[in-house]
């Protein structure tokens, strides 16, 4: 079984580089896709509350974790701060309820899910009378401030953020006491988001790639949408190396030092997916695939476009 090569956080933690992603995974499915995924080798679980997983996954862990396959400790579990729950005062309660739906007593990574705050106190995705999205003017400096506090309590080993621009970056770098440890963010060959990535890796922030195979099964995707994974030029390459497009543009990512978390609860694909250690892509390839750049962002998160502090609309990254 491959063993995931490790990165190193700003606060010397370590951490595979490779994990499960479970956005869309549906309850009764994402149980199952978690365990063949552990018993595969993979030990990052990437989660989140408003997936609404959590405690199916914590179904898996506790199998896995007492039937001997893994111990805590060679386990990396993510969740993130859904955006009803950025004031200071409900980061704890949100961060206790995650562990308890997960069935741990401590997170690996807790994340800010996205920089800006909705409406608090009411349904995760909260509307105003006229069926706007409903906002919150909390400040994601706040937020992070909490953040810090439930990491020192050990409720969490590391933090960081999700979805933030080089701006917002900047802004809780100047006043954080714990810098964060990574940005989450959409990256794959339409959206190679080099400058970000260049901005974050000269601030010690490694950053974590989602829908790092362009998310073909996003439930918005139009007829005639690009498909990343039948791109021609991508196949042809996949086929230089024997591999699959899924598997090159996989190890794009790893090889571009990003945290990388392909999300799957096919067993073969989630087998599949993880069978990129045995190839290297060569510098070509890579700055070949660097020009499929056409900004090509699939989760825009469009009906929050009004919010003041919405990642997406004013910043040129």
């Amino acid at each position: 079984m491959a063993k995931v090569p490790m990165v190193k956080f700003n606060n010397g933690q370590l951490f595979p580089i490779f994990g499960l992603g479970t956005w869309k995974s549906k309850p009764g499915e994402v149980t199952q896709a978690v365990k063949d995924a552990i018993d595969y080798g993979y030990r990052h679980i990437d989660c989140a509350h408003v997936y609404g997983n959590e405690k199916e996954i914590g179904e898996a862990l506790k199998e896995k974790l007492s039937d001997g396959t893994v111990k805590r400790e060679e386990l990396y579990v993510t969740s993130k701060l859904w955006n009803t729950m950025h004031r200071p005062d409900l980061v704890e309660p949100a961060l206790k309820t995650t562990l308890k739906d997960l069935g741990l007593d401590y997170l690996d990574l807790y994340l800010i899910h996205w920089p800006f705050a909705l409406k608090e106190d009411g349904e995760l995705f909260p509307t105003e009378a006229d069926g706007s999205v409903a906002y919150s003017d909390v400040d994601y400096v706040d937020t992070w401030r909490a953040m810090e506090e439930v990491q020192k309590k050990g409720l969490t080993k590391s933090i960081g953020v999700s979805n933030f621009n080089k701006r917002q970056l900047e802004r809780v770098l100047e006043s954080c006491t714990i810098p964060p440890v990574t940005n989450q963010i959409e990256t794959h060959p339409y959206l190679n988001q080099q400058k970000l990535i260049d901005f974050c890796r000269s601030k010690g922030i490694i950053v974590t790639a989602y829908s790092p195979l362009g998310s073909p099964d996003r439930p918005w995707a139009k007829p005639g949408d690009p498909q990343l994974l039948e791109d021609p030029k991508l196949v042809k390459i996949a086929k230089k190396y024997n591999k699959t497009p899924a598997q090159v543009v996989l190890k794009y990512q790893v090889q571009r030092g990003n945290i990388t978390i392909p999300k799957s609860v096919t067993k073969s694909r989630i087998q599949q997916n993880f069978d990129i250690w045995d190839f290297n892509l060569n510098a070509g390839d890579i700055a070949l695939i660097n020009t499929f750049d056409c900004n090509g962002r699939i989760c825009p998160y469009e009906e929050a476009y009004t919010h003041k502090d919405h990642p997406f609309t004013k910043d040129e990254y």
